[in-house]
């Protein structure tokens, strides 16, 4: 009995011994013990508790809202800003508790989010774009770090409008209006006489172009010019029995791709184009274009040419096949 009570006795100091350690260790080392101050206690979370709940109790009406009808929304997809961490909103404007909990006096302005897109007080345009490649970085984007658009800064929303169900430079025909914006040349050749039909709305620029970025010219789709066009001209392609080395080099040699004045889009009128290239060798002024004899190539450079049906007419009256041709007589590109 003794020794049960000697015992129990022994473990009660034990206990009482190492709840005083903390109190004990406090005292001899100076540090109080860890409290919560008031103002930490009322300092905001640095997300939002209920995510877009309490975005939408201010942003409740179009077109912030109109978020809520897009793919960005889709919960149930991990690739989304609201189906990753439940932040939504945030996900890409970022923390912003500053702009949660500020209550402005009357006639003045919130706080502004940690990312702003557009206005006055807009982040900058490396901040932005941080927050759309950290989804949308491979595919058509893979070869945006570096070209011509990021190098220019241009900004992701400076094109691209996220609020919307469709966004209008995803669309054929609204697509072109948005790059006109910038490229005031290209939009001011697209009203001359030939062009290819972007504003009627059948041709948009992203069918030649790789707006985020390229590893050919130009940003071009492909790797060359002409890769690029026989996309839609295959017909032109080859290979042929009888080539025609302008065209295997580069379209532009003789079209300029978004407005020409002259038919076919070509860069000038169709006599001038082929004499730069067929003249007579006795002066800048013979050639089939000007009344002289052209001067053909190989055993057949001595033959005249009757200068006044090219004066009158132009040489595709003749040279029909000028892209290449297979036939056993088309040497000259008759047939």
């Amino acid at each position: 009995m003794k020794m049960r009570t000697c015992l129990l006795a022994f473990l009660g100091l034990i206990v009482i011994g190492l709840s005083c350690v903390p109190v004990a260790r406090a005292e001899t080392t100076g540090e109080s013990p860890a409290t919560e101050s008031p103002a930490e206690s009322k300092k905001p979370a640095a997300f939002a508790d209920r995510g877009a709940q309490t975005c939408i109790k201010c942003h409740d009406q179009s077109p912030v809202s109109d978020i809520l009808k897009t793919p960005h929304v889709v919960k149930g997809d991990g690739r989304t800003p609201f189906g990753q961490d439940n932040h939504d909103c945030e996900t890409c404007h970022g923390a912003s508790p500053e702009h949660i909990h500020s209550h402005p006096a009357s006639g003045e302005k919130k706080a502004s989010t940690a990312v702003v897109f557009k206005g006055p007080n807009a982040a900058s345009v490396e901040k932005r774009n941080e927050m759309c490649t950290n989804c949308h970085e491979n595919g058509m984007r893979m070869n945006w770090r570096g070209s011509q658009h990021q190098s220019n800064d241009v900004a992701c929303v400076d094109c691209h409008t996220v609020h919307v169900t469709k966004d209008p430079v995803l669309v054929k025909q609204k697509q072109p209006e948005k790059c006109f914006t910038c490229h005031a040349e290209q939009r001011a050749q697209s009203f001359m006489y030939s062009h290819h039909p972007v504003r009627e709305g059948k041709v948009s620029c992203g069918d030649c172009h790789s707006v985020h970025g390229s590893p050919g010219p130009k940003l071009m789709k492909e790797f060359t010019v002409n890769q690029t066009c026989y996309n839609c001209h295959a017909e032109k392609r080859g290979p042929f029995m009888w080539e025609h080395q302008p065209v295997r080099e580069d379209c532009i040699s003789c079209h300029t791709p978004h407005g020409s004045t002259e038919a076919r889009l070509m860069s000038e009128r169709m006599n001038f184009m082929c004499s730069a290239c067929h003249s007579g060798s006795t002066s800048a002024n013979s050639g089939a274009a000007f009344g002289g004899h052209g001067a053909l190539s190989g055993s057949q450079k001595n033959i005249a040419i009757s200068s006044g049906l090219a004066n009158q007419r132009t040489c595709l009256n003749c040279h029909s096949q000028v892209h290449g041709s297979n036939s056993a007589n088309g040497a000259y590109f008759l047939r």
